[in-house]
């Protein structure tokens, strides 16, 4: 005896195979992916944790509440200038006629230089000059720079972020194009909540290390943000020399 099947299965069955064209694309998995991918990638070379002991060596100067609202003014500024890195920073340097390599040798001179500043920095952990001349540190006037850039978001991430936007997967429809972009967007909020909160939280987390030990490890940050600075100086001269640019 034969299984028969009615009017109703045959509605059900459309129904079923509408449904799967409307949403054929991005399972839990793979929108999971997009947002690790996007975190994953600017995490380690952003470093947060790692950038701590500096901002509160350069901020000592300020009072608490001056450092909590400079702390989410770099958060926000960190996410607007990820954000636009990955949305429009190619098409940029493709109107410029940039590429990557150069971006990754003048970002890694102002990395260096930064770095070697903050090396020669009076043992305050800032310019004396300019504290005696202006009566605040720069910390309090400017959350941009170089607080933003290019202490938290260094060419280093800027370069990661768009090469990341070029790399951008084809979508089956706008569906999966929205999905993917809220993905990147949400793992781009992720990073500028972690900043916000290893910056705002510095002081608990150098608070073990005592005075002269913020001290050695502001130095010895400084010196780590100067290799990495070359770093990436070497890294687009290795690149322009391999392309022959």
């Amino acid at each position: 005896m034969g299984l028969r099947s009615g009017p109703g299965d045959k509605r059900g069955f459309h129904w079923t195979l509408k449904r799967r064209r409307i949403h054929p694309g991005l399972n839990v998995s793979e929108k999971v992916s997009a947002f690790l991918l996007v975190y994953t990638g600017l995490f380690p070379i952003i470093n947060p944790i790692g950038g701590a002991p500096i901002f509160l060596g350069l901020t000592r100067h300020c009072t608490d509440e001056e450092r909590h609202s400079l702390a989410r003014r770099v958060a926000i500024n960190g996410f607007f200038l990820m954000l636009g890195s990955l949305i429009v920073g190619s098409h940029v340097l493709e109107f410029f006629g940039i590429t990557l390599p150069i971006v990754r040798i003048a970002g890694g001179l102002v990395v260096t230089a930064f770095g070697w500043k903050l090396l020669q920095a009076g043992p305050e952990g800032v310019d004396s000059h300019e504290v005696a001349t202006t009566g605040r540190p720069p910390g309090a006037q400017d959350a941009f720079y170089p607080f933003t850039l290019p202490l938290t978001v260094g060419p280093g991430a800027i370069s990661v972020a768009i090469a990341l936007g070029t790399q951008r997967p084809r979508a089956a429809n706008l569906y999966d194009l929205i999905v993917l972009g809220g993905a990147a967007i949400a793992a781009l909020l992720a990073i500028s909540a972690t900043i916000y909160v290893c910056y705002r939280f510095a002081e608990l987390i150098v608070a073990t290390l005592g005075e002269r030990g913020t001290t050695v490890m502001v130095r010895l940050s400084a010196f780590v943000l100067l290799c990495i600075g070359i770093e990436i100086v070497w890294s687009g001269y290795s690149a322009l020399v391999g392309t022959g640019r």
